[in-house]
């Protein structure tokens, strides 16, 4: 089974280094999209959600923090991770970043490296169903790498929309989602499809696990769990 790994948004106007970190982050596995401005980039967003954005600082139609603060007042981005790109190094610049809501900063020139270990981290803290390592809950263990599932280590057949489902609530466990949560978190923002979605999803995510079913709680007019209690 195919599971899109992470879409990675470029948004700066310099060729070269749009070229630059593309072929690092293609080599480490994401996918990557770029935009050459704020306008552009904004009207991605109305059509696909990133996992993460690289922005940068000084953009021909306007400044990346514009679209920063545009971003973070927006309900169906605020929690979108956002590192920026900038040739800018002084500490009030960096301070100017972090308060409009940047979860980190690089300043050009940067290694590859140091980016793509930046965005794994980043990526690993605000979005741990993406993250590479094995996620474990009583008998069930999550592999996001493989996309394999598992119970007291034998192989557990799922489907795909079933398998995101269950990557992503074994990724915060004990947290109780709403119908409605689910379907942005899960399936993003723009999916068209109904609450009732969910419960079909959860119905056939129990069946998949079997005897492992018990994990999966549903919460009385609230939503879904995973949880060990």
């Amino acid at each position: 089974m195919a599971i899109t790994e992470p879409t990675i948004l470029i948004v700066e106007d310099e060729i070269p280094i749009v070229e630059l970190v593309s072929f690092s982050l293609k080599g480490a596995g994401w996918v990557v999209d770029a935009v050459h401005n704020t306008a552009d980039a904004w009207t991605y967003l109305q059509n696909k959600r990133p996992q993460l954005i690289l922005l940068d600082w000084m953009l021909p139609d306007q400044s990346g923090l514009k679209l920063l603060s545009r971003i973070r007042s927006d309900r169906n981005f605020n929690t979108l991770p956002v590192i920026m790109l900038t040739a800018k190094s002084m500490e009030e610049d960096k301070v100017a970043g972090l308060d409009q809501g940047a979860d980190d900063y690089i300043t050009k020139p940067f290694s590859p490296r140091e980016l793509t270990a930046r965005i794994k981290a980043l990526i690993r803290r605000k979005m741990p169903e993406h993250a590479e390592l094995a996620m474990k809950a009583g008998p069930l263990t999550v592999d996001p790498v493989s996309c394999r599932v598992s119970i007291d280590d034998e192989p557990v057949e799922i489907g795909h929309a079933e398998f995101k489902l269950l990557r992503f609530l074994i990724a915060h466990p004990e947290r109780v989602f709403t119908r409605g949560q689910l379907l942005d978190k899960v399936w993003g923002d723009h999916a068209v499809l109904e609450e009732r979605t969910v419960d079909v999803h959860i119905l056939r995510l129990r069946k998949a696990l079997g005897r492992a079913d018990f994990l999966i709680k549903t919460v009385r007019s609230v939503g879904y769990m995973l949880s060990e209690k």
